[in-house]
């Protein structure tokens, strides 16, 4: 084979999210590892939820609040104070929930950016998944990961009217309203957050998971500072690092496909998509969207 070719499909295979190169039993196999090194996850005396009504699918655009009590009964202190949980934390207030207002950067909102993506290379879920990605020759150093996550996850783009509005990190943990209902919110954090404020009132699940310990994986229906969402599915109980980290996982190889995870001996599918209006680098693509597919 000519050199030409091999430099070429090496490029290519870096520039697909390596899907070429990392089967599905490496995918199901490193979550695996990476589920039994959340470390930080929650524990049941420390997140206590209350789910209360499941419908079934056919029911979720019925808009009834079929449940009396909020969904997070009680989350520990103790919890919320862990690095990476306080460094989310810090970064989910910074963000303008309506589609079409630019989103504003000031410096500090940049700090807290590279703290959070920091503090998750600082856990063995962060490293574990660097260490893999660079195996497999996706990157060459840790710096160029975390640049990596960087732009994909906290790069703007434009999803209504041109304007820099969005980002990836703003529409999974976040959170977006768009065309009058919420688009993304994937993040229990961010969830809690919301019921405790008062903005959020939990109708319903449709959809929990097989896992008796956290995390968990719900499909919840919600209203959100009065615009509804009918099916937000999103891991319960995890760290902050264990969603970014399957999350990007599942972007870098399986870009804009359904990924399929191993928890715990149970297989998980996880849907991304890229934003294809935009790019970065050298045609990187940003990521649109990533959560856990529920019926």
């Amino acid at each position: 084979m000519k050199l030409s070719l091999i430099l070429f499909l090496t490029v290519t295979l870096i520039f697909q999210g390596c899907s070429a190169s990392v089967s599905d039993a490496e995918i199901k196999s490193l979550s695996e590892t990476l589920y039994k090194l959340d470390h930080n996850r929650a524990t049941a005396s420390e997140l206590v939820i209350d789910p209360q009504t499941l419908i079934s699918p056919s029911e979720t655009g019925s808009k009834n609040d079929h449940s009396s009590r909020p969904l997070f009964k009680q989350v520990s202190s103790t919890l919320l104070s862990k690095p990476t949980y306080k460094a989310l934390l810090n970064l989910l207030d910074n963000y303008r929930r309506m589609t079409g207002e630019v989103e504003d950067v000031p410096s500090q909102e940049v700090q807290e950016q590279d703290t959070f993506l920091q503090q998750t290379m600082n856990t063995d879920v962060g490293r574990e998944l660097y260490n893999f990605l660079h195996s497999k020759g996706v990157y060459s150093s840790q710096s160029e990961f975390i640049q990596d996550l960087k732009m994909m996850w906290f790069g703007l783009y434009s999803r209504s009217s041109g304007k820099l509005d969005s980002s990836g990190f703003e529409h999974i943990f976040v959170g977006e309203i768009k065309s009058g209902k919420v688009s993304g919110f994937h993040n229990w954090l961010q969830f809690y957050l919301s019921e405790k404020q008062g903005l959020l009132n939990y109708y319903s699940h449709s959809f929990d998971g097989p896992w008796s310990t956290y995390p968990d994986v719900l499909g919840m229906q919600f209203e959100w500072d009065g615009y509804f969402k009918e099916v937000g599915s999103a891991f319960i109980g995890c760290s902050p690092e264990f969603d970014l980290a399957i999350y990007s996982l599942c972007y870098i190889t399986r870009p804009g496909k359904k990924c399929y995870v191993s928890l715990g001996g149970q297989t998980l599918g996880i849907q991304t998509y890229t934003w294809d209006n935009s790019s970065y680098g050298d045609g990187k693509k940003y990521i649109g969207s990533a959560y856990p597919a529920t019926p």
